[in-house]
């Protein structure tokens, strides 16, 4: 799928910056449109996939694995983050204090512009829902950082 990158982009922010595990939500969600492949209108295929990437990270953060606690003696190697998702650091540690449904809609709305409509049906909610909670995480965001409320528009 020629849009591979712009869906890793946006798994990472969903995550938080987790670029690896952005991969492989990805990876979820591109086998979730391969299965529907054949149902799928060229024009809207984009639009699936985004949706399956939005659900597919709200999944991973519900998943029972990744609650768990991993005990290790030595600390793992950690691969480089790549430039692209450098830049975004400050902007992803901001996203991972917001609940998942209104860390997706500022990504989709904010980060990505999405229309409302665009964001909605990647999200699988009303217009009126993404408008909410993308008003009430930029107003949490402003509330966390007033220092910074000017940069939350």
């Amino acid at each position: 799928m020629r849009q591979r990158a712009s869906l890793v982009r946006v798994a990472t922010f969903l995550l938080g910056g987790d670029h690896a595990q952005a991969e492989d939500v990805v990876q979820t969600a591109l086998t979730r449109v391969y299965l529907r492949w054949p149902r799928l209108r060229s024009d809207s295929m984009a639009a699936y996939a985004r949706r399956c990437v939005v659900n597919a990270a709200i999944d991973d953060r519900r998943s029972l694995f990744r609650r768990r606690e991993r005990v290790s003696a030595q600390l793992p190697e950690v691969a480089a983050v790549d430039a692209q998702y450098r830049d975004g650091a400050p902007l992803m540690a901001l996203l991972a204090r917001l609940p998942e449904r209104m860390r997706a809609a500022i990504v989709l709305r904010c980060v990505e512009g999405l229309s409302t409509a665009e964001a909605a049906a990647a999200m699988g909610c009303s217009e009126g829902n993404v408008k909410s909670q993308t008003a009430r995480g930029l107003e949490r965001l402003r509330e966390m950082y007033p220092k910074h409320a000017h940069d939350f528009v």
